[in-house]
């Protein structure tokens, strides 16, 4: 049985449990300061993740790795679903309802882990060549990275389109790709941007863009920026924390976590925690290394190192003022449960392909 295998637990990364669960612990401090109910909520996310973590962790994933194109297919279809008979919340419609239960499932959150093993399967089925692929291979990736980027834009999503645009191409970039291509790809952009912000940026887009370029912040961004301030070195004492306690800082425990947790632990908190996600994510992409040849793993490795970078730096830069406010939560920090868990199924299909991959691997090759 594949759980009773020796292996499992000499190739189980035991480092990545210990940068993630330092920052799971500081935030369920912080929300239990705040709001006891959801501090408890937030328990029943921890436990429900638990076991997806366990699940997805025990599948044989690497060996059916030729049923991702059927999941990511079935992705696409739910995207356009949304479309269709997708629910709308707060003016965009980026949901749907789960007959008889009386939940809604976002499907840009469930797409992102498929997202990133579809381009891993591609990218082991076609291997980059020494230069990098060529403008061909890279049309051909390029199709299956813009078509969910479109769908996601459309609902508006822009924020978690522009992530996993992000993400897919940077993948391309860490695997290699010719460039030439991108040096193309840079000027085309920067002689397009004035066509894209005019023609096809909405306009609650466009003023999110203004508050952003204007002198002076918006209500949001200036409560967080004076909880900062309040923070100083060393932080307060929780019932010091005046921002976030008299509730002048808005979203305090999701969107806004990060202003609140320097407001209690001070410039010098605020660094050690960029420093934990900096470990977690240097270590992600340092599988590139020791894994050179298996493009599963650093596909995948990457795409989540990459997703926790870009997630992490626009809500930072977001809440001190640098970035518009376009609600990106601050990876396994910030309050709520589809980002969380959808975070701790990513990291189980890492340790699922990185604890089975040599058994996982041998059967494969002996089908071929």
């Amino acid at each position: 049985m594949r759980l009773f295998d020796k292996r499992i637990i000499s190739h189980f990364d035991y480092l990545i449990v210990i940068f993630v669960l330092p920052l799971i612990l500081l935030s369920y401090n912080l929300i239990s300061e705040t709001n006891r109910i959801l501090a408890n909520k937030q328990l029943i996310y921890f436990t429900v993740a638990l076991i997806v973590f366990f699940i997805i962790f025990i599948l044989p994933i690497r060996r059916n790795i030729r049923l991702i194109p059927i999941l990511y297919w079935l992705g696409i279809f739910l995207l356009l679903a949304v479309e269709f008979w997708g629910v709308t919340k707060l003016g965009a419609k980026r949901w749907l309802s789960i007959p008889f239960i009386n939940m809604t499932i976002q499907p840009s959150e469930l797409f992102k882990p498929v997202f990133i093993l579809m381009l891993g399967h591609l990218i082991h089925s076609k291997p980059p060549e020494d230069r990098g692929y060529n403008i061909k291979d890279f049309l051909y990736f390029s199709f299956y990275i813009l078509l969910p980027f479109v769908l996601i834009a459309k609902e508006p999503d822009l924020g978690t389109a522009l992530v996993l645009l992000l993400v897919g191409y940077g993948i391309l970039f860490i695997v290699g790709v010719n460039w030439k291509i991108w040096a193309s790809i840079f000027v085309t952009i920067a002689l397009a941007s004035p066509f894209i912000y005019t023609n096809l940026i909405k306009d609650y887009q466009k003023k999110r863009i203004k508050d952003f370029l204007s002198e002076k912040p918006s209500y949001q961004v200036q409560q967080s920026i004076i909880a900062i301030g309040n923070g100083g070195l060393v932080g307060k004492d929780a019932e010091d924390a005046t921002q976030t306690q008299l509730k002048f800082l808005p979203i305090a425990t999701s969107d806004f976590i990060f202003a609140y947790f320097v407001e209690r632990y001070g410039f010098l908190g605020a660094i050690g925690l960029i420093f934990i996600y900096g470990l977690l994510i240097y270590h992600l992409l340092s599988f590139n290394y020791y894994f050179h040849d298996d493009y599963v793993i650093r596909s995948f490795a990457s795409g989540l190192g990459l997703l926790i970078f870009l997630n992490m730096s626009i809500n930072i830069l977001m809440v001190i003022g640098y970035a518009p406010v376009v609600g990106l939560p601050l990876p396994l920090f910030s309050y709520g449960g589809s980002s969380f868990i959808n975070f701790i199924a990513l990291f189980a299909i890492l340790e699922n392909l990185l604890a089975f991959r040599y058994m996982d691997m041998y059967n494969f090759e002996r089908r071929l």
